[in-house]
């Protein structure tokens, strides 16, 4: 027995989508109406969902199976004709993704926090990603904001769970719940993509992996490919079943919440090659034997060796990269004759460069890198990337990145993070910047001389629309460069996030520590900005 009901609600303040989507505390999702009014602002700002097609799953965190429920009980209610659903309602992000392009549905929605801490006192969060797989650009985020203003009410189906540990079709109310493997269709396309001959090939020479999925999503997939159909050995892929709260931990793939791995790799007993993916799957983290790949130097190695991949060999369009990105990338480009796009940061703004033929990988400094295969990126796509480059050479990470800056130069590179500072305290630093930009050209700061400084803004080259306010950049002679900006990814308070870059065009300087060879930016950072100053701290919380 099935019964459509429409619920009086309010609006609720502080609905509005960020980089990625909706992120909150658990607690805020679950309080009463505030998923529903989300949901519905949703549906409203697409026209309605009336007769279409939806692609629903999450990174498996709490409230994550609840929600999904809601999810499809109020498309149902409105008329959808069909929701594909992940079993256990689990699809990483790039999976849902592939999905939406491959059936060529209306769109999806994915309920993620991405990298955020799961559990009652974690986060949570959801998005809509357009029909192209990609998440929804700024028009449509901003239709979703206004819709949370004015909502009056929402309609919801009165209905029981659907069983969504058995594949196959299901019933709800009029429409069809296809409940589908979550990795099956991914998996088929990284095998289009990639060279899997080759890559069982390399396996099978001896070669030795450690995946961390951190557990979350990525966990089946990395069993599924690396030591199903790839037969890297047993017990390679660590942490490997998704939890709700993700083990306790933190599922942000970088140096300090994989510290297990980094401590394996940087050891006597370290295997050839390690990895990990964060919560729902999108994110990576590259690391060979005493040898951390940095997210903006991998976007580089990758379209350097475009030729290894099968996928990629006639050649790239062209190489994007979100402005604090380090400038690696823009280097190899110009080597190969191809553009380099510097977008704002967020997946969704490299969605129109692939969709117009322009760019073929992307890369973001924040663990994220992809291409034209998807329309988010892909932590998983980049690890085979990565193994296809050493089955290719068969040389160690240590010697492709060795290899690659002798013919390019070091960008070195490290971004700074200060969680949870006060939002007055952090929005004053970012005037305290603004007020300065005219003048800092030509002034001096611990032994760097700046040569020009302005906030970021973004023309979209291919639907002309402009972004502003993405940040603030500094740029100094030589070469060196510091970015500062509010990230729109936590859920308390601001996160001030500092990017700091040093080049070294080599043969020499080519191997000295980063924090080393960026500590005249780091000191220049704190003397323009007053971090010190104005977050109260001698340090960042988290250095990646």
């Amino acid at each position: 027995m099935t019964q459509i009901t429409t619920v009086t609600t309010a609006p609720i303040e502080g609905q509005k989508p960020g980089t990625s989507g909706l992120r909150k505390q658990t607690m805020v999702f679950q309080q009463p109406h505030y998923l529903e009014n989300f949901v519905q602002s949703i549906f409203t700002a697409i026209g309605g969902v009336e007769g279409k097609t939806l692609v629903l799953g999450g990174d498996g965190r709490y409230f994550n199976d609840r929600a999904s429920q809601v999810v499809m009980r109020m498309a149902a209610a409105q008329g959808a004709a069909r929701v594909i659903v992940g079993q256990g309602a689990l699809l990483s992000t790039p999976a849902a993704s592939n999905l939406i392009r491959k059936r060529q549905t209306d769109g999806g929605i994915i309920l993620s926090a991405s990298h955020n801490p799961g559990g009652p006192n974690g986060d949570f969060g959801i998005k809509f990603n357009t029909p192209n797989g990609g998440p929804a650009p700024e028009d449509v985020t901003g239709r979703i904001f206004e819709a949370t203003r004015t909502i009056e009410s929402y309609k919801i189906l009165e209905a029981q769970d659907v069983d969504l540990s058995t594949l196959g079709t299901h019933a709800l109310g009029g429409m069809d719940v296809e409940v589908v493997h979550p990795v099956s269709d991914y998996q088929a396309l990284m095998e289009e993509l990639f060279d899997f001959d080759a890559l069982r090939a390399l396996f099978a020479s001896g070669f030795t992996m450690r995946f961390d999925a951190m557990h979350a999503i990525t966990g089946p997939y990395a069993r599924a490919i690396l030591e199903g159909a790839l037969g890297a050995a047993p017990g390679t892929v660590v942490n490997g079943t998704p939890s709700p709260d993700f083990g306790g931990g933190h599922p942000d793939p970088n140096p300090t919440w994989a510290k297990g791995l980094m401590d394996l790799m940087m050891g006597p007993e370290a295997p050839d090659f390690g990895a990990a993916s964060d919560g729902d799957g999108d994110r990576n983290m590259i690391v060979g034997r005493g040898a951390y790949v940095t997210p903006s130097d991998s976007i580089a190695v990758l379209a350097a060796n475009f030729a290894h991949v099968p996928a990629y060999a006639s050649g790239l369009a062209g190489v994007a990269r979100s402005m604090p990105t380090s400038r690696a990338s823009d280097r190899v480009a110009e080597a190969l004759g191809i553009a380099c796009y510097e977008t704002p940061t967020g997946w969704k703004f490299f969605g129109n460069l692939l969709d117009a033929g322009k760019a073929t990988l992307c890369g973001e400094e924040s663990a994220g890198t992809g291409s034209n295969h998807v329309r988010e990126k892909d932590g998983l796509w980049a690890v085979l990337y990565w193994l296809s480059i050493l089955a290719a050479t068969r040389k160690s990470v240590a010697e492709v990145m060795a290899d690659h800056w002798a013919r390019f130069g070091r960008n070195y590179y490290s971004r700074h993070d200060y969680e949870a500072v006060d939002s007055a305290r952090a929005n004053a630093l970012m005037d305290g910047l603004r007020a300065q930009l005219a003048t800092l050209p030509g002034q001096s700061f611990s032994g760097l001389t700046v040569a020009e400084a302005d906030e970021f803004a973004y023309d979209d080259p291919v639907d002309g629309s402009r972004s502003e306010g993405q940040g603030i950049r500094v740029g100094f002679d030589g070469g060196s460069r510091v970015v500062f900006r509010l990230s729109g990814t936590g859920t308390q308070g601001a996160t001030l996030r500092v990017y700091l870059e040093a080049y070294a065009p080599g043969p020499d300087g080519l191997d000295a520590a980063p924090e080393e060879a960026l500590a005249e930016v780091i000191s220049a950072a704190d003397a323009i900005a007053g971090i010190t100053r104005h977050t109260g701290r001698d340090g960042p919380d988290v250095t990646t």
